[in-house]
């Protein structure tokens, strides 16, 4: 019994000290002295479409300091391709400045070439000052009055303001806008001598410290937005109510008759023939093919499943704060590693109860099963961001941090889980005794094979989430914050609701048809959501985003490939337990001889 806890000790203790570390660290060091310099970070700069495809600030030929220093980052920032350097500009506290020189430059040709085609695709900037995060674009095109793209013309904004308000020593918002009328024409291909100014303006306001982030968090949740989630909840509720009376109505009055008619035969005379989900019971608990397979993908999809369970917790703690930099990314990293004990156990325990015999061969298949593609997936990409000299591309140092994570946590922790599961020995629970021959499954019509099955069964689950995927989109791959995740969390518990249903629904249907071969099925049944929502990217990019170019375009379907099968993954997981439940049950309550 005391294996069974193995794999899973170290992770309540570590996620606690992940959530320690990365908890709002607002206040230890941010109370300032009239005329003391307070950090400014330049951090990168990109297409405004293209939110993958970001640049070191100094990648553009802009004002350097004489001494550019970086920033030590978290892995968590590094993996959000943040670069943060020190900025050109001086921003003491309470020290206000009027069109401040930065430097006088003399942009050559090939400079101004570099910013035309940086205004051109709508570049900004970004930059963080006491850790509040600022933008701006970094120029402008006039197109006023003229339809050929020959006849626009292109500036640069060389004169910038920064409002910034403070309480009492605290600095609190700091916003930025660009001079109109101090502009750098870009149009012609000649060398262009200018000079780069600032004007800082300081005001007191009355908001606390602590609500300082709040400016950032509203932007999601502003009456119209929350009537759109909340709308989008009721809709699905409404869904999932419908479909949960419905089915359970139909279940309950179908088994019902089902269980007096066998129970009627029993008492009849046994020469007539037995037919419906009856007729199969003796082989409706034989194994699947490809049982080292599907116990890894059950291992997997668990580990997924419990992984997503850890970072709602954090994320309706708290932790996920707007701006709060590489935090997701850092849990995720350190989560996914640390809950690979329950992928091992998992996987292990029920390739041995479907009497399995090469369970180490398992093993390594479930470490395989998502960390394979996303491995592969990740090489790609960042090639490709090595290729373009993006901030995307991680250096070689986070690579290896992260490789030893995987090998000194992830792998021992598999390996313990699958050791954990191997000597568990729990058999598995038939009701039913297995014939020794496999049964013929009966001609069906083409609607009940296994695509159409799919199709039916992720249109569901999708329809109840669809609504919130644009929300969500609109986060990672665009500039909007999202921060409502107790009505994230709702829609993710009518996912599994939805999906379980939907999943037991078919698995009877097929049953009935005296289609015994339900194990597969229903993982892929319960999984095919995860197809829906790739097939939602290709509309979101298409239809809802204005992204282009190769880099952008290989990071968002190659990552969302990755992220979708995780759904498939643990989805499927979710709809196979349900089936297995339901089956056993079914069987349970009749007499198998």
């Amino acid at each position: 019994m005391g294996n069974k806890v193995n794999p899973l000790v170290p992770i309540g203790v570590l996620i606690f000290s992940l959530f320690l570390s990365n908890v709002r660290s607002d206040g230890s060091n941010h109370r300032y002295k009239a005329g003391e310099t307070v950090p400014l970070y330049a951090n990168k700069v990109g297409p405004f479409h293209n939110p993958s495809e970001t640049y070191r600030y100094f990648d553009l030929p802009f004002c350097s300091p004489p001494e550019i220093k970086e920033k030590k980052e978290a892995l968590g920032e590094v993996l959000n391709g943040d670069r943060l350097v020190s900025a050109p500009y001086k921003l003491d506290f309470l020290v206000e400045k009027d069109s401040e020189l930065v430097c006088k430059k003399k942009l050559s040709e090939q400079d101004v070439a570099q910013f035309r085609a940086a205004v051109t695709k709508d570049y900004y900037f970004q930059m963080y000052y006491d850790d509040l995060p600022i933008w701006g674009f970094i120029g402008k095109v006039d197109k006023e009055g003229k339809t050929n793209p020959n006849e626009f013309r292109y500036f640069l904004y060389k004169h910038i303001h920064f409002d910034v308000l403070y309480n009492k020593d605290r600095v609190i918002e700091i916003n930025v806008r660009t001079d109109p009328n101090a502009l750098v024409d870009l149009t012609e291909d000649k060398a262009v001598n200018t000079e780069f100014m600032y004007t800082v303006k300081w005001k007191e306001t009355t908001t606390p410290f602590d609500k300082r982030m709040d400016k950032y968090s509203q932007s999601s949740s502003l009456p119209h937005h929350l009537e759109i989630h909340w709308f989008s909840i009721i809709n699905s509720c409404v869904t999932v109510l419908l479909l949960t009376g419905f089915l359970a109505t139909i279940l309950m009055r179908v088994l019902k008759n089902d269980f007096v008619k066998y129970a009627h035969d029993e008492e009849a005379a046994d020469d007539q023939e037995e037919t419906g989900w009856k007729y199969i019971h003796g082989d409706v608990f034989r194994y699947p093919k490809s049982k080292s397979v599907f116990a890894a993908a059950l291992g997997s999809g668990t580990q997924l499943f419990a992984l997503t369970i850890f970072i709602f917790i954090l994320a309706l703690v708290g932790v996920f704060y707007p701006y709060n930099r590489g935090a997701l990314f850092t849990a995720l990293v350190v989560i996914y590693a640390l809950t690979s004990g329950i992928a091992g156990y998992t996987a292990t325990s029920y390739y041995c109860q479907l009497e399995g015999t090469n369970w180490v061969r398992n093993l390594l298949l479930t470490g395989c099963l998502f960390c394979g593609p996303l491995f592969l997936t990740f090489c790609f990409l960042n090639t490709v961001a090595i290729a373009y000299s993006a901030t995307a591309a991680l250096p070689f140092g986070t690579i290896v941090v992260i490789v030893l994570i995987w090998t000194l946590v992830t792998s021992p922790l598999l390996v313990l889980g699958g050791i954990a599961g191997k000597n568990s020995k729990v058999e598995f629970q038939a009701p039913c005794r297995t014939t020794k021959y496999p049964r013929e499954i009966p001609p069906l019509p083409w609607y009940r094979g296994t695509i159409p099955q799919m199709a039916m069964a992720g249109f569901l689950p999708f329809s109840a989430i669809y609504i919130e995927l644009y929300y969500i989109f609109a986060s990672v791959w665009g500039h909007r914050i999202y921060t409502i995740y107790s009505i994230l969390f709702i829609v993710f518990l009518i996912l599994l609701v939805v999906t379980a249903f939907i999943t037991v629904a078919l698995t009877y249907f097929q049953l009935a048809a005296e289609d015994h071969e339900w194990w597969w099925r229903s993982f892929l049944c319960g999984g095919s959501t995860g197809l829906f929502i790739y097939g939602y990217c290709l509309y979101y990019y298409y239809a809802r985003s204005d992204m282009s170019g190769f880099m952008q375009t290989s990071f968002f379907f190659g990552y969302m490939a990755c992220i979708c099968y995780g759904f498939f993954l643990m989805l499927g997981s979710v709809g196979f337990r349900a089936s297995l439940l339901f089956v056993r049950h079914i069987y349970r309550s009749i007499k198998c001889e």
